[in-house]
């Protein structure tokens, strides 16, 4: 693949005229769009950044999300903004960092409450461009909270299939529990019926074909507006089960963990491609802006993942557990097949789309919009600093170009150059005291700009038991 940064001066003045031309020819397509894309964003969740084929997997074919980065852009370097998926796609949604708004830890699935969640100070990407006359649809894992005021319908999206909690069980025989009042503990939401909207409903595919038939019908049936779509697949996160329709395609993989592992992630892949196609058949592929990425690294001791050279992965703050799969597409907008090889975060999505749709956030955002950086009229780097913090590990990290000091466990601070150790392996810190203080002095001063978490996380189950006995006593719903 090409490198964006490797473009001459030349052509980078012929990419502002080409860039600037496209956006105009944009505007005069269709008038119903007036100069507006569309949106998809495909989440999927714990996938291990070795697990593509753009990436370089070799035993998993991933064809279709691969067209993905062949159409645009691979980020070879792409974050996102926790190694856990709660406060990940809190980040992503907003655009800014979580700790910002106290999103510190995983939710528990609590539906009297509404501290558990997204706090109604923070707008969603999907309510910013409902204000620009965009139909939202939210597919698959929420995760954003479970109190009637925090479901997807209530935080901007106009429609909702899917289910609240972090996690669910892919087989429709096992959706035995009609309503919320049925809960018991918190992972019997696991075994809800799906949601459509604000109904439950009989569902008889596996969970990974509902969430993609469901996308491909939206696009159908949104095609003659502006539509944002938010498809957020919980594949290939646990428990790991696949249909034999995926699994009959790795036979030849012995580990049966990582066998049912690829057979989720070719399901995802058979998705991508048909929305890919729905795209194409009618006629919108060039005013889409499409993003793939997961919401954490891989854990790879748990579902069978792969996270390449990077070290650890899902709850780290080494590579492993925040550096994952990352592409984008707009044909014909942003150029095709390059690699790009600067650091990006999963927040800039919020930012790059809120500029092609002229969209105008309350909040300030943390992330930047990528668009002129892909288009080579910016040749600067995204991000001058990335921040990260675990609010309970105590640990964060901080990266400045290519140096990363980390404290990924609350004791130890170390110190890479991650252009020439991308497995993090070499600690520098004691060959750097200066770039120690300095990087340390900025961590400081952002932490000084943060929330500490607003309510308590997965990891405090029992506690939060103890001080709420009435959590699951609540209305039908």
């Amino acid at each position: 693949m090409n490198k964006v940064r490797m473009y001459p001066f030349s052509l980078g003045i012929l990419m502002i005229v080409i860039f600037s031309f496209n956006l105009s020819a944009q505007t005069s397509q269709s008038g119903k769009m007036e100069g507006k894309p569309n949106v998809i964003i495909i989440l999927v969740d714990d996938l291990g950044y070795n697990d593509v084929g753009f990436n370089g997997c070799q035993d998993i074919p991933t064809p279709n999300i691969d067209r993905i980065a062949s159409n645009g852009v691979k980020f070879t370097e792409g974050y996102v903004s926790n190694p856990v998926c709660g406060p990940s796609r809190a980040g992503l949604i907003t655009g800014r960092y979580q700790d910002r708004f106290g999103f510190g830890r995983n939710p528990l699935f609590a539906p009297n409450d509404i501290n558990q969640g997204l706090p109604l100070s923070e707008e969603t990407l999907a309510t910013v461009l409902k204000r620009e006359g965009y139909h939202g649809m939210a597919i698959g894992k929420w995760h954003l909270g479970g109190h009637k005021d925090l479901r997807p319908l209530k935080r901007g999206f106009d429609e909702f299939f899917g289910f609240l909690t972090g996690g669910h069980y892919y087989f429709p025989e096992d959706w035995v529990l009609n309503d919320l009042s049925e809960l018991t503990h918190q992972y019997s939401a696991y075994k809800t019926k799906l949601l459509k909207n604000d109904s439950r409903i009989d569902e008889t595919e596996y969970l990974t074909d509902a969430l993609s038939r469901e996308a491909v019908n939206f696009v159908s049936n949104k095609r003659e507006e502006p539509f944002f779509l938010y498809l957020a697949y919980n594949a290939p996160h646990t428990p790991l089960q696949a249909t034999e329709k995926y699994l009959k395609r790795f036979s030849h993989i012995e580990n049966k963990k990582r066998r049912t592992y690829a057979a989720m992630v070719s399901a995802v892949d058979d998705g991508v491609g048909q929305i890919l196609d729905a795209l194409e058949n009618y006629d919108l592929a060039e005013n889409t802006m499409v993003y793939f990425l997961s919401d954490n690294g891989g854990p790879e001791k748990h579902n069978g993942s792969d996270n390449g050279v990077l070290r650890e992965g899902k709850g780290w703050l080494y590579e492993g557990g925040i550096r994952v799969p990352f592409a984008m597409q707009w044909k014909g907008m942003i150029p095709a097949g390059v690699a790009y090889h600067k650091p990006v975060i999963s927040l800039d999505i919020f930012a790059t789309v809120s500029a092609a749709a002229k969209a105008k956030p309350k909040n300030k955002l943390d992330g930047v919009n990528l668009l002129p950086f892909l288009a080579g009229t910016n040749n600067a780097t995204p991000h001058k600093t990335l921040y990260w913090r675990q609010f309970d590990k105590e640990s964060y990290a901080v990266r400045i170009g290519d140096l990363k000091l980390v404290n990924a466990d609350g004791n130890l601070e170390e110190l890479f150059n991650l252009s020439k150790d991308t497995g993090e392996l070499t600690n520098l810190i004691n060959d750097n005291p200066k770039i120690k203080k300095k990087y340390s002095r900025l961590m400081e001063a952002w932490i000084k700009e943060l929330k500490d978490p607003l309510f308590l996380g997965l990891s405090h189950d029992k506690q939060y038991n103890s001080a709420h006995p009435n959590r699951y006593q609540i209305e039908k719903y």
